[in-house]
């Protein structure tokens, strides 16, 4: 049975810890504004970009000479998981959980016989993924920023493009996770290269206006599907910014809670261990007395 000194330090250090959880939940809960306001307003821009895409491959469609970034090398043999995580961890199953999925894709490629290559965005990821694919991990890239700028996802962007234009690989998987509220975030796989173009992709409201391409839609498309990576990236980080800092409310909530549980049941175990002794005393007292 721990003595009354040990259980007043365990409570001491419960309460610290409960007060550096309580901290960081409030610092997440600040961050998370700024986090889903900037995820929030990167979805029109990349839904636009979908539409936009949809509508130039739909006037391509029965052409040649396609760009390979929509339509494909022709093979499906190499894949490159692009894989986002964070930078540091006590933020609940955020990190894991898109890890998980990544797995899954990796295991079911190998099962199928193809060839896989990771790129980790985030330390954590590439912790998790070292221990198994250590070999298949061609390059790490750390984000360590105060704030995220569209530099970013575009370094990462001309990373990727560059292994596809030396023929690196044939198709290209982006893993985040969507950020859907404080409780929710949901780990999404999303192809980038070729690009998947949604056959529902809203039309742009145009008024009934009629309208050209200038130049042709091939030309236009060598620019716009470049920048579409770099798009879709940036809107991944961006989400996987949201949701960590959601994760993490959450998570450091939970903390505090269990804290404040822990730090009751070790009182009353405090409490009762102290009448215990008082009461052994008394005993002690009352018979040395009686036998005198």
């Amino acid at each position: 049975m721990p003595s009354l000194k040990e259980l007043r330090n365990r409570i001491s250090s419960v309460k610290a810890t409960q007060k550096i959880t309580k901290a960081m939940q409030m610092v997440a809960a600040a961050k998370l504004r700024r986090a889903q306001s900037a995820a929030e307003a990167a979805r029109p821009y990349a839904t636009r970009m979908e539409s936009v895409l949809s509508n130039l491959a739909m006037a391509l469609q029965g052409r040649a000479n396609g760009s390979p970034l929509m339509i494909g090398t022709g093979k499906d043999h190499t894949h490159l998981l692009v894989v986002c995580t964070a930078e540091r961890g006590l933020c609940g199953a955020f990190n894991s959980s898109i890890v998980r999925l990544a797995r899954e894709h990796i295991n079911r490629l190998i099962a199928d016989g193809k060839e896989v290559k990771i790129l980790c965005v985030g330390k954590k990821g590439f912790d998790q993924l070292k221990r198994l694919y250590a070999s298949r991990i061609i390059e790490v890239v750390e984000l360590r920023v105060r704030q995220l700028n569209f530099e970013h996802a575009e370094g990462i962007a001309q990373k990727i493009l560059s292994l596809f234009a030396d023929s690196q690989f044939d198709v290209a998987t982006l893993f985040f996770s969507r950020f859907k509220s404080v409780m929710s975030q949901t780990p999404t796989a999303q192809q980038i290269i070729p690009a998947e173009i949604p056959a529902n992709a809203p039309a742009a409201n145009l008024g009934g206006a009629v309208y050209e391409y200038e130049p042709d839609e091939g030309e236009i498309l060598a620019d716009l599907l470049p920048l579409n990576i770099g798009v879709q990236i940036f809107k991944a980080l961006l989400e996987n910014a949201a949701s960590e800092q959601g994760a993490r409310m959450s998570a450091m909530d939970n903390a505090t809670r269990n804290a404040g549980d822990m730090i009751d049941r070790l009182t009353m175990k405090y409490n009762r261990s102290r009448q215990a002794m008082i009461t052994k005393e008394l005993i002690e007292i009352i018979s040395g007395a009686e036998a005198l």
